[in-house]
């Protein structure tokens, strides 16, 4: 409910406001239209398995939620390394900002973030419709993963477990160490500056985005791994735990953090806020007048 209600508010906020129409912000927009579908995506079947609602799924909507979910995990990391550089390019090359950084240069890497999921994940859809599936049904984890599907078959899975580890190190590993050298990069320039409160301002920002990047890729990349090397080690238990981390807690955060954090877009919530509380007490005050003559 956090990640839907947070990440709506941003995006409509981001969508509808004109003065919010620097590439950071659409860039924040694009990161809150992820969170909302790899919340979505995975949240609603897990809580119905959790609760005992609905414990089955048909092999095509298992591969569909599969497809979905990676394609929007990739397509959130390409994101993340954007505005990573977004960050690097104000703080380090602010004088080329304008130039580099357009509305243009947004639309390039939400096309690239979405074609980038799908090229990964398809040839990993046609891994598992290759397989046969001649005996176990069951599922491991609330939702549907790529070598979760893969470990139910009773053929060769080496080509799968090969592929998927490649992808992992191609894009989301690859992901994590560019976003790491950037944060490196804006941290060497913000410890030169003069100001004592200019210093602490932007540590203290930066240790937020870097605990959610942290909390976004452990989980997922300890549960891509585990799946690959850590099958008899890692009780079943703590990597479902973590599997889910990264669908749940991630998108629940990220609103407050690059959201709120950010100073124009808590002074437009706040002005929508105020906006929308004036509405109701201007509709609520006829109704109380009327029941009054009454």
């Amino acid at each position: 409910m956090a990640a839907v209600a947070g990440n709506g508010l941003l995006l409509g906020l981001v969508a509808a406001d004109r003065t919010l129409r620097a590439p950071m912000y659409q860039l924040l927009g694009l990161l809150a239209a992820a969170d909302l579908v790899l919340a979505t995506s995975t949240v609603p079947k897990a809580l119905a398995v959790l609760w005992g609602l609905s414990g089955e799924i048909s092999f095509a909507a298992c591969l569909t939620q599969l497809f979905v979910t990676h394609v929007t995990f990739i397509a959130e990391s390409s994101v993340l390394l954007a505005m990573a550089v977004d960050r690097y390019v104000a703080i380090c090359q602010p004088l080329r900002y304008g130039a580099l950084l357009t509305q243009r240069v947004v639309g390039i890497v939400a096309a690239a973030a979405v074609t980038r999921g799908a090229c990964v994940m398809v040839p990993s859809v046609a891994l598992l419709q290759r397989l046969p599936y001649c005996g176990r049904r069951e599922l491991p984890h609330t939702y549907c993963e790529h070598m979760g599907v893969a470990r139910l078959a009773c053929g060769d899975t080496r080509p799968n477990v090969w592929y998927g580890l490649a992808t992992t190190l191609l894009s989301p590993a690859l992901d994590v160490g560019l976003i790491a050298t950037s944060y490196a990069l804006i941290l060497r320039a913000v410890c030169r500056l003069p100001s004592h409160g200019a210093r602490c301002k932007a540590l203290g920002t930066c240790g937020a985005h870097a605990s959610v990047i942290t909390l976004f890729y452990t989980p997922a990349l300890f549960s891509f791994l585990a799946h690959r090397f850590g099958r008899h080690t890692v009780p079943h238990h703590i990597h479902i735990l973590l599997a889910n981390l990264y669908v749940v807690v991630p998108p629940a955060l990220n609103p407050v953090v690059y959201g709120v954090r950010t100073q124009q877009i808590t002074q437009r919530l706040r002005h929508l806020l105020r906006l929308c509380w004036a509405r109701a007490v201007r509709d609520v005050g006829p109704e109380m007048a009327s029941h009054g003559r009454d």
